[in-house]
C-alpha cells in the first residue's frame, strides 16, 4: 500500500463520492478535476449516444482500467477523508427497474425521506479517460409541425451568434442529453446584456429549473459553454438525492480559477421581466467565488444579502457578474467562527423553516410556524445548554434586512439594505443568539445587541432554562431586556408560534386539472423508482398530500404514507408501462395520479387534462384492488395523496 501526503492547500475541495453514498468528501486537487471531467464526459457520452439514430455523429468507444493497487491518502493536517473505506466499491450501480435496492438513503431537509433508494445511471466512479468535447451541443430545431423536432449538430458558433444578435425571439434550444437541455438567449436585464441559460429538465430529477443570467463581456464572441457543463454535473448529482443550494465548478470555471460555482435562490421582489422563464418551480444562480464558497455553503443567506448590498438589488441581483473582486475573504474573527465549523462541516447553524426574525423600535419578534415545532426541537436537542443559536429565514415581510460587510482589514460591520423608495419599519435578521452568560448581580433583566447581521439577547441561566421549556412547550414567551431600574428604557424580544405557515410551491399546478399546489406539503421521493420499457423509462418523482388529518402525524405514520405511495406508484408504473411511447409522442411527459382513500376514488392525468379513455382500463385492472386494499387497511382515514411522473428517454 503506497501512502501519499497531500497539504491542505492542495485538498480543501469537496466531491460527492460514490463509496459514501453520495455525501461530500474531501479529495485532492487532481482527483477533484479527473472526477469532473469524468462526469462531463459520461453525461457528454450518453447524449451523442442517444441522438445518434437522428444525425450522423462519430460513437466513441471508451476503455477503462481497474487499478488493483489501493492508496491511504492522509492529508497534512492528519485528517483522514470522511469515512474513507479501502474496500468501497467505485462503479456505478444500474438496477433492474423490478427490484430495488437499498443504499444510504439521501434526506431532503427539513422532511422525511421515502424508505428505499434506487440509484440509476449514476456517472461517479466511471474509471474511463476523459474525452475532451470540442464545439457546441447539438441544437434542436423545430420543423414546423407541433411537437416535431430535429437535432442539428454542425452549426458553427459564429453563425447562431448572429442569430441570437438578431433578437429571436425563441431561445436556442442545445442538446445536453436525451432528457436535459439548455435554452440560451442574450436579453437585456436592468440596463445589463445579459446571456439567458436555462434549464428544461431538472424537474425530472426531483430539481428545480436553474437561470443563469451572466452579463456579457465587452466584444464576448464565445457562448458560456461551462455553464452547459455545470448543468450536466447538477443533473447527475440529484442522482444521489442532492438538494439544490449551491454548486460548485472545477477550477478554470468561466474562464477564471477564482469562480467557484453557483448559490441558487429564488425570486422574491426582483422583475422578471422580459425573462424567457421555465415552468416553476425554477431558481437563479448567482455566480459565487472561491472566498466566498464557505457562506454559500454554511451562511447563504449572508452571501444573497452581500452581493444585494454590492449591486444595489433587495434582496439580491439576480445577474452574475464574471472577474469581480471577492466580497468576503477570510473568515476572521467573526461570530460564526463560534458557530460553525468551516472546516470540516461537522456542524452549522440550524435552520428551521419560516423562522424569522423582526426587528422593530424597541422591540423584537422572532416568529416560528406550529407545523415546524419538530425541527426547532431537533435544533434544540442538539444545542449547548447555555447557548441556543439558530439562523433565520429570509423574512418577505420585512421592508428592509440587516447586512453584514467585511472591509478592508477584515473586521465585520453591520449595514442595513432596503426596499427602494420605502421607508423602513421592519428590519429582518439573519440569525439570533441566546446566551446563558449573563449574571444576576450585573443589574440588567436581559441584553440585546446587534452582533453583524443578527441579534444577540444575554440572559441568565434561569432565563436560559425557561426560554427552554416554553420552546418545547410550544409557547410564547417574552424577554424583558434592559435595566432593572430603568424601566421606561426597556426593549422587548417576543418568540411567538404561528398558525400560518411559509408560502412554498409557488405557482406549482397540478398535471391533473390545473389546481394549484402552493403551501401544500410535498415530499421529493429521491428513491428514484423508475420503470422501463421500449427506450423509454417512467419515473416517479414526488408526493403531494392534499388532505391529511392531524392524528395521522404519529411515530409511525412517515412509514405507513412511504409504503402506500410507493405501492400506488409501482402499480400506476406498471399499467403504463408499454404505453411509455404513445405518451411521450403526444406530449404527455408530465403524468399525475390522484388518489382519495376515503372514497377509493383514483384520476390520472396530464397537461391539465384527464387522461385519455384509452388508458383507463389497464388503470383500473393495475389499480384499482390496490386502492380498496390500501383504504382497508387505513380505515376512515381522510387522506388524498398527488403523485408525480415523468417519462423520460432510457439512456442507461
Amino acid at each position: 500500500m503506497n501512502l501519499c501526503v497531500f497539504c491542505v492547500v492542495c485538498c480543501d475541495l469537496r466531491f460527492r463520492l460514490t463509496h459514501l453514498g453520495g455525501k461530500e468528501g474531501r479529495v485532492c486537487v487532481t482527483c477533484h478535476s479527473t472526477l469532473i471531467n469524468s462526469s462531463i464526459h459520461s453525461c457528454y457520452l450518453k447524449a451523442v449516444l442517444s441522438f445518434c439514430l437522428c444525425v450522423s455523429l462519430p460513437v466513441f468507444h471508451v476503455t477503462g482500467t481497474l487499478r488493483k493497487e489501493q492508496k491511504k491518502v492522509w492529508f497534512a493536517d492528519s485528517v483522514q477523508p470522511r469515512n474513507e473505506s479501502s474496500s468501497a466499491n467505485t462503479t456505478p450501480t444500474h438496477c433492474d427497474p423490478v427490484q430495488t435496492h437499498s443504499p444510504a438513503v439521501a434526506q431532503m431537509p427539513n422532511s422525511p425521506c421515502l424508505e428505499r433508494e434506487e440509484i440509476v445511471n449514476s456517472p461517479k466512479g466511471n474509471s474511463a479517460k476523459p474525452l475532451p468535447q470540442k464545439g457546441l451541443p447539438p441544437i434542436l430545431t423545430s420543423t414546423g409541425v407541433k411537437g416535431d423536432y430535429t437535432v442539428e449538430e454542425k452549426r458553427t458558433e459564429s453563425s447562431l451568434l448572429e442569430e441570437l444578435e438578431q433578437g429571436h425571439t425563441e431561445p436556442l434550444v442545445f442538446v445536453l442529453n436525451a432528457n436535459l437541455l439548455a435554452m440560451v438567449k442574450i436579453v437585456s436585464y436592468v440596463n445589463r446584456r445579459c446571456w439567458c441559460v436555462t434549464s428544461k429538465g431538472m424537474h425530472a430529477v426531483g430539481q428545480p429549473e436553474v437561470v443563469v443570467l451572466l452579463q456579457c463581456l465587452p466584444e464576448e464572441k464565445r457562448f458560456p459553454t461551462d455553464i452547459f457543463s455545470h448543468f450536466i454535473q447538477i443533473y447527475w448529482d440529484a442522482q444521489t438525492g442532492y438538494v439544490l443550494f449551491h454548486s460548485l465548478a472545477v477550477r478554470g470555471f468561466l474562464g477564471s480559477k477564482e469562480h467557484a460555482g453557483f448559490l441558487y435562490v429564488r425570486p422574491t421582489f426582483q422583475s422578471l421581466d422580459g425573462l424567457p422563464l421555465p415552468p416553476q418551480p425554477f431558481v437563479f444562480g448567482l455566480l459565487i467565488l472561491r472566498a466566498e464558497s464557505p457562506w454559500a455553503r454554511a451562511f447563504p443567506l449572508r452571501l444573497m444579502l452581500r452581493l444585494g448590498a454590492e449591486y444595489r438589488f433587495y434582496p439580491c441581483p439576480l445577474f452574475s457578474v464574471r472577474f469581480r473582486e471577492p466580497l468576503f475573504g477570510q473568515i476572521n474573527n467573526s461570530i460564526m467562527r463560534l458557530l460553525v465549523d468551516f472546516r470540516f462541516y461537522r456542524y452549522t447553524l440550524p435552520v428551521v423553516t419560516g423562522l424569522m426574525v423582526d426587528l422593530e423600535a424597541r422591540s423584537t419578534c422572532i416568529t416560528i410556524p406550529k407545523a415546524r415545532h419538530a425541527e426547532l426541537l431537533k435544533a434544540l436537542n442538539k444545542s449547548n445548554e447555555r447557548v441556543l443559536a439558530m439562523g433565520a429565514c429570509f423574512n418577505e415581510r420585512a421592508d428592509s434586512h440587516l447586512i453584514c460587510v467585511q472591509t478592508a482589514d477584515g473586521q465585520y460591520q453591520t449595514q442595513a439594505i432596503s426596499i427602494h423608495s420605502q421607508p423602513r419599519r421592519v428590519t429582518g435578521s439573519c440569525f439570533f443568539v441566546f446566551s446563558g452568560a449573563l449574571k444576576v448581580s450585573s443589574g440588567y433583566l436581559a441584553k440585546s445587541s446587534i452582533v453583524e447581521d443578527g441579534l444577540m439577547v444575554q440572559v441568565t441561566m434561569e432565563t436560559m432554562l425557561e426560554l427552554r421549556r416554553a420552546l418545547r412547550d410550544m409557547r410564547d414567551f417574552t424577554l424583558t431586556c434592559g435595566k432593572l431600574q430603568q424601566s421606561d428604557r426597556h426593549e422587548y424580544v417576543h418568540i411567538q408560534w404561528q398558525d400560518e405557515e411559509p408560502r412554498f410551491n409557488k405557482g406549482i399546478t397540478s398535471p391533473i386539472d390545473g389546481k394549484s399546489m402552493e403551501s401544500i406539503t410535498c415530499l421529493k421521493t429521491h428513491q428514484r423508482l423508475e420503470y422501463r420499457a421500449n427506450g423509454k423509462v417512467i419515473r416517479w418523482t414526488e408526493v403531494f398530500f392534499l388532505q391529511r388529518e392531524e392524528q395521522s402525524g404519529g411515530p409511525n405514520a412517515n412509514g405507513n404514507h412511504n409504503r402506500l405511495t410507493e405501492r400506488l406508484a409501482r402499480a400506476f408504473c406498471l399499467a403504463l408501462c408499454q404505453s411509455l411511447s404513445l405518451l411521450k409522442e403526444d406530449g404527455m411527459t408530465k403524468l399525475a395520479l390522484r388518489v382519495t382513500l376515503d372514497g377509493q376514488k383514483f384520476l390520472a392525468g396530464s397537461n391539465a387534462q384527464p387522461l385519455p379513455l384509452c388508458y383507463h382500463d389497464s388503470l383500473n385492472q393495475s389499480l384499482t384492488a390496490v386502492v380498496q386494499s390500501v383504504s382497508q387497511r387505513q380505515g376512515h382515514t381522510a387522506l388524498q395523496l398527488e403523485l408525480i411522473f415523468y417519462i423520460l428517454e432510457d439512456i442507461s
